[in-house]
């Protein structure tokens, strides 16, 4: 009788694991304006997109309402319960439940809880035990059309404006520290497994500019590249979201603001009072997002596809899979293929089947084309299995 099938063995199969990277370079033009000012979408432009429950600001690469639109970031703010910021007048500060309960929805999924229960709070140094907490923050969702399955660690850059000409964001001034950077540079050796999301890492900011008396961000510590730089928040790679603190706008935020961002700002409904309790507080979360994304310079990270896959090593030795199972390779007890008896028998197989157990077919492979296969031939066929 025709061999048909056969028996795999964990000697037969190997499994891999195969990481694909893409670099994902999102302009900072996109995020804040590229497709101009909707006068009457308060400072929107068309391709942002607000909601009526005002928790997060949706920003698409095209105008929303168009088909080509994608989807690639979401933009919300937060503070903690025990931030200075919730200690003001509930009725002066915009939003403050929404905000306070935004903060801690990151933080439970993001950080976890204590051992008493508690929500715990974002920590600058991933100690959640002990040193300096986020208690005021932004959060970047980026989507799964722009991380994949993670945002590969050590490639993640932000740039952001802290001059306070709302015009020129990005240009050094005299009192403020202009252009600076954050990257993880130290994630992919450096991450933290403390995360109920997935690994994460530290942003480290670094400034354009070298003298000390710009950004008291800047010129803190020094990694062991030796440049200056501080820590400003946090990237979990799997959950694809960066947590920004609020305090690389102190600087910004400490002094009083030009006439010209006051201007524009007063038409944005950005809220800018000349304090950080006064644009965290005194604004909307859409006034506080279109805040941060008109300072946004460029965000570029590498994504990470994870490829698994099975290798099966079907193998055909000399005595096996010579017949066909076809019914119309025999007729009676004859090989209707022969011409002469003693010729021998000869098989093209064209498909590989892989069987469950119970014998349910799981998978099909096809050959490019037909192989010869007779007593005096042997072949292993190698099929991969991609998931």
């Amino acid at each position: 009788m025709a061999t048909s099938s056969k028996l795999l063995t964990p000697k037969d199969q190997v499994s891999t694991r195969t990481l694909l990277h893409e670099a994902v370079p999102v302009t900072g033009q996109i995020i804040s304006g590229t497709y101009g000012v909707d006068a009457t979408l308060i400072n929107d432009a068309p391709n942002i997109k607000n909601y009526a429950h005002g928790m997060f600001q949706s920003v698409y690469d095209y105008p929303y309402l168009s088909s080509s639109a994608n989807h690639i970031i979401d933009l919300t703010v937060g503070y903690s319960s025990n931030s200075v910021l919730s200690k003001s007048d509930p009725t002066d500060a915009v939003q403050q439940t929404k905000k306070i309960n935004i903060y801690n929805e990151m933080a439970q999924v993001l950080v976890g809880f204590n051992t008493s229960g508690s929500i715990r709070e974002f920590d600058e140094d991933g100690d959640l035990t002990q040193g300096t907490k986020i208690q005021e923050a932004f959060f970047f969702n980026f989507t799964r059309l722009l991380t994949k399955d993670e945002i590969k660690k050590g490639s993640f850059t932000l740039e952001l404006g802290t001059n306070a000409d709302y015009d020129d964001p990005f240009s050094a001034g005299s009192d403020y520290s202009g252009s600076i950077t954050l990257t993880d540079a130290s994630g992919s050796t450096g991450y933290k497994v403390n995360s109920p999301a997935g690994e994460y890492g530290i942003l480290y900011a670094t400034s354009s500019q070298t003298s000390g008396d710009e950004n008291p961000l800047v010129n803190v510590s020094s990694p062991a590249d030796g440049t200056s730089c501080s820590p400003a928040g946090l990237i979990y790679y799997q959950a694809g979201i960066a947590v920004i603190t609020a305090s690389v706008f102190s600087t910004l935020l400490a002094s009083p603001p030009s006439a010209s961002f006051m201007l524009q700002a007063e038409a944005s409904a950005v809220g800018l009072a000349g304090s950080l309790t006064g644009s965290l507080t005194g604004s909307s979360i859409s006034g506080n997002c279109s805040f941060l994304r008109h300072r946004i310079e460029n965000v570029s990270f590498n994504n990470t596809t994870e490829l698994n896959s099975t290798v099966y090593f079907c193998r055909a030795n000399h005595n096996e899979f010579n017949c066909s199972s076809n019914k119309t390779y025999t007729s009676g007890s004859k090989f209707v293929v022969k011409t002469n008896a003693n010729d021998l028998s000869v098989a093209y197989p064209t498909t590989v089947g892989l069987y469950s157990a119970d014998n349910e077919l799981m998978a099909v492979a096809k050959l490019s084309e037909p192989l010869k296969k007779d007593p005096t031939t042997e072949f292993t066929l190698r099929v991969r299995l991609d998931y």
